[in-house]
């Protein structure tokens, strides 16, 4: 056995999973376990959700706890950031300067949330990625009804859009597109959501952000409102520093605005690899096995890889994704290991594990006011979209999403789970689209 570790880069969902499979898959070798952040390994879609909300505390999003880590034996480094990976050596490079010699890697770095140039610096504006987001955007959010303008109007902007609403916040909600989501779910079921955040008292806008509009008056930053919070407005000096007051549209349209939330959209963190033995577009470039080079293998929203099913490459920023491909990923990257190691020394009788193609279903929910939304294979990008409304009132209904003749996914909006588990089974594999139709009309009318 080797002493050079496997390292996993990125600690949240993906990366606890890669580095509980490696052991079940028999790596007892070192493991190091490396992530940017300082807190352990923790959820993350309930940031824009109960965490959000109030309705969770930072512990109750916790993975893992100390002790349940103790078992796998990590080398734990949190607050560490990789810089560098050279492939040909798998040799990771760490912001301390530090180079980390290592048997394979993992890469489960995630994706990084977009800002605008403007908004830098800017007090009052925040993205949604970590739970220190969240935890500032809660914490700006206290204290009384704010002006809050979401700027994006897909799938994280939706659901903290409707959170603020439920918190009595006033809320605007400006997207690119007309329709909420539309890219991810199509027009007609984001037509639906649209109804409901309207009927909730959000005000739906379509534009583009021009500028900001800034104040250095904490006394500005709401309308009508006692503001006693204004520890955003000075900087560590006690100097004033530029709060939002607006957000002004390309069309000349001003937002009034305490509160800006940039949900426009997010970019997978491949800036630290810059071996050109890599592929960094859209993310980190893999084989049906998840490996992007020998001994280098990617899982969770990073990865994009050839789907064995769908014949193409896929990259989904999903929470079930990020578990089932660490799990492929570390049992493939196990068996190319043990191959390497018994290379030339096969002892009789003895086969060393194979490696398995990564070929899931997609999966993924949406939960905004009492509606949940829930998704399996590909919903973007689909060249046929039927909607079909079951229940108006009650938003309920069903889409599937065609491509090139063939059904490749659907979706359910407040359907009951027995429903939503016949539904799944039409997509498992890509089916002729009038066959989906008849299986989804059965699936949705059965008693």
């Amino acid at each position: 056995m080797t002493n050079r570790p496997i390292a996993v880069v990125g600690a949240s969902a993906a990366g606890i999973t890669a580095a509980e499979a490696l052991r079940r898959a028999g790596w007892d070798g070192p493991l190091t376990l490396i992530g940017d952040e300082p807190h352990l390994p923790y959820d993350r879609p309930p940031l824009s959700k109960q965490l959000l909300h109030g309705a969770w505390e930072p512990a109750k999003l916790m993975l893992r706890t100390e002790e349940q880590l103790t078992p796998l034996g990590l080398d734990l480094r949190l607050g560490t950031r990789a810089t560098g990976l050279d492939v040909a050596t798998r040799t990771l490079t760490l912001d301390g300067g530090e180079r980390l010699a290592c048997a394979g890697v993992l890469i489960a770095t995630g994706v990084a949330a977009r800002t605008l140039p403007a908004a830098e610096g800017l007090a009052g504006v925040f993205t949604l990625r970590t739970l220190d987001d969240a935890l500032a955007l809660r914490d700006r959010l206290s204290g009384g009804p704010r002006r809050l303008v979401v700027v994006g109007n897909g799938v994280l902007g939706c659901e903290a859009a409707a959170v603020a609403r439920e918190l009595g916040h006033d809320v605007t909600l400006v997207g690119r597109e007309p329709v909420p989501m539309s890219a991810a779910v199509g027009a007609g079921i984001g037509e639906l959501l649209a109804e409901e955040h309207r009927a909730r008292g959000v005000r739906l806008l379509t534009g583009e952000v021009a500028a900001f509009e800034t104040s250095t008056d904490a006394t500005d930053m709401t309308d009508a409102t006692d503001v006693t919070d204004t520890t955003d407005v000075t900087d560590a000096m006690g100097g004033a520093v530029a709060q939002v007051s607006g957000v002004r549209l390309a069309d000349g349209t001003l937002l009034p605005a305490d509160v800006v939330l940039l949900a426009i959209g997010s970019e997978p963190a491949v800036g630290w690899l810059a071996d050109p033995a890599l592929d960094t577009t859209d993310g980190l470039g893999c084989d049906a096995y998840c490996a992007a080079a020998p001994g280098i293998y990617a899982a969770g929203d990073v990865a994009r890889w050839e789907h064995p099913v769908h014949g193409r490459p896929l990259r989904f920023e999903h929470r079930m994704n990020a578990t089932e491909q660490a799990m492929a990923a570390a049992r493939n990257l196990v068996a190319e290991l043990t191959a390497e190691a018994s290379a030339g020394a096969a002892v009789e009788g003895a086969k060393p594990p194979e490696r398995r193609p990564f070929a899931p279903v997609p999966y993924f929910w949406s939960d905004q006011y009492g509606l949940k939304l829930q998704a399996y294979g590909l919903t973007a990008g689909a060249d046929e979209v039927e909607t079909t409304v079951l229940d108006h009132d009650a938003r309920r209904a069903v889409a599937l999403y065609g491509r090139a003749g063939r059904a490749v996914g659907v979706l359910a909006c407040a359907l009951p789970p027995r429903q939503i588990r016949a539904l799944r089974a039409v997509v498992a594999t890509p089916v002729p689209w009038e066959e989906a139709r008849d299986r989804v009309r059965e699936a949705t009318t059965a008693g």
